[in-house]
């Protein structure tokens, strides 16, 4: 996903979360773990969420300071004296996967600098099911028979913005990740059977979901940061069978 914005002329940032992360490195070598104890539940979920929105914010603090020529590489070596002045942050959008999906949602109610948010299969908190006045995409897995994501629901009815929902057919939570196309590769060595494969990323082809994961979220981008509307988000596409609008 990151390629395929950064392709199409979109300049990407992605933020480690510090003892949230598996690893994070920093500037001569020290190395952070992750390092949150306890129970998942919903207080240490909103502390994560917490933290989450307060990097997003110092990173964007970091940009703009970056921006204004002032350079921030904790690194210490200059930088290109070019990428002074390059970034365009008054179109800025964020998009995050599970707990990243909320804190984009998180992040977007809690600076208006962000201008557009996706949220790629994460389930929701209060007050962020409160909803903003920004678009927002919501964009999940194959929900199956069952009912949708309650979180989901609320953020629906409260979110005054544009909005939309997508939901990839035959996807799992997995899917909008890289072990889409990683682990079907990697099967044979790790043991995993087709079915273990499958069950860990749906019966949707990799090609497939990646394709269209790439193509509906630079659509929403290019339509709410730079006003180009090639209408993917009007109505369903026959081009995209694997793709379902809800709402």
């Amino acid at each position: 996903m990151i390629e395929e914005l950064a392709s199409h002329g979109y300049l990407v940032v992605a933020i480690d979360h510090t003892y949230d992360a598996d690893q994070v490195e920093f500037p001569g070598g020290r190395v952070e773990t992750f390092a949150i104890t306890g129970d998942i539940d919903d207080a240490l979920i909103a502390k994560a969420l917490a933290v989450r929105t307060a990097d997003t914010r110092f990173v964007l603090d970091q940009l703009t300071a970056l921006n204004a020529r002032h350079n921030t590489d904790a690194g210490g070596p200059p930088l290109p004296p070019t990428l002074a002045g390059a970034f365009n942050l008054s179109r800025v959008g964020m998009l995050g996967h599970s707990l990243g999906g909320a804190t984009a949602a998180a992040a977007i109610r809690a600076d208006r600098r962000l201008r557009a948010g996706v949220d790629l299969d994460g389930s929701l908190l209060s007050p962020v099911t409160a909803g903003t006045d920004r678009p927002f995409l919501l964009f999940g897995s194959d929900p199956g028979p069952g009912p949708e994501d309650p979180s989901w629901d609320q953020f629906w009815t409260s979110q005054y913005g544009w909005k939309r929902e997508l939901a990839l057919i035959g996807s799992a939570p997995t899917s909008f990740t890289d072990l889409e196309t990683l682990l079907p590769q990697a099967a044979p060595i790790l043991g995993l059977t087709p079915g273990q494969v499958t069950q860990a990323i749906g019966t949707l082809d990799p090609h497939h979901a990646i394709h269209a994961q790439r193509d509906y979220i630079r659509a929403f981008f290019d339509l709410h940061l730079r006003h180009l509307d090639n209408h993917l988000l009007q109505h369903p596409s026959p081009r995209y069978p694997q793709i379902r609008f809800l709402r």
